[in-house]
């Protein structure tokens, strides 16, 4: 019963915290799935990664957040709808609802026949952006889930490595722990730029954390 007790109080705090967060509000004022759309567009902001006329990839894409801030980052009028001068294709396991101008993909980027028809749909275009939200479902156990972690964020480096043109960027989120200091210098073997980043819209006691890279150093010449 304690334990019932405590587990109706953190739900109790977590459903306040997040009535009263202004990332929330904001994400509804402003036609966002989810409050994550914010995360991306700091990330965006400050770094100037994402432009109209590029190709970009949304890995773990549920709910639609971050696919909704690049397509309007590619309309003409920063619009939800209407004209898109670019491609955005996204993918995740879950399904998404229809997002306008985005070609959406359900299933596991680890399964090979879904990695070839993501790569099918390119088209034999270069990648400018790659943004993964991916994320393990947790089970708690430290040494199990950095390696979970890690392999996701190893695929993301992959994809973009062999699909994106020679100034490729990407986002991908991660969490601080066992394995961290690993994925960092992952991205430093791979990308000529390399920043972590803690998006205000982070909330501070999440563990939750980005790495962005950019130019990754061994790419074909565009």
């Amino acid at each position: 019963m304690k334990i019932q007790s405590k587990s109706k109080k953190i739900n109790k705090a977590w459903l306040n915290d997040h009535v009263n967060d202004p990332y929330v509000r904001m994400a509804q004022k402003e036609g966002f799935r989810s409050r994550a759309a914010f995360k991306l567009k700091e990330i965006d902001e400050t770094l100037g990664l994402i432009r109209p006329g590029q190709v970009v990839v949304d890995l773990g894409s549920a709910p639609g957040a971050w696919s909704q801030y690049v397509r309007r980052k590619l309309s003409p009028q920063g619009a939800a709808v209407g004209e898109l001068n670019g491609t955005i294709l996204a993918l995740d396991l879950l399904p998404m609802e229809p997002i306008e101008g985005v070609h959406f993909i359900q299933g596991d980027i680890r399964e090979q026949a879904v990695y070839d028809q993501l790569t099918a749909h390119l088209e034999g275009r270069q990648v400018d952006v790659v943004i993964s939200d991916m994320a393990p479902n947790l089970s708690g156990i430290e040494s199990s889930d950095s390696v979970r972690i890690a392999h996701l964020v190893e695929l993301a480096v992959d994809f973009t490595q062999k699909h994106g043109h020679k100034n490729a960027a990407l986002v991908v989120k991660l969490f601080h722990g066992s394995g961290h200091s690993q994925l960092v210098r992952l991205f430093k073997d791979h990308f000529r730029v390399v920043k972590p980043f803690k998006p205000k819209a982070s909330r501070d006691r999440s563990a939750e954390t980005f790495l962005v890279g950019i130019g990754h150093k061994s790419a074909p010449a565009s």
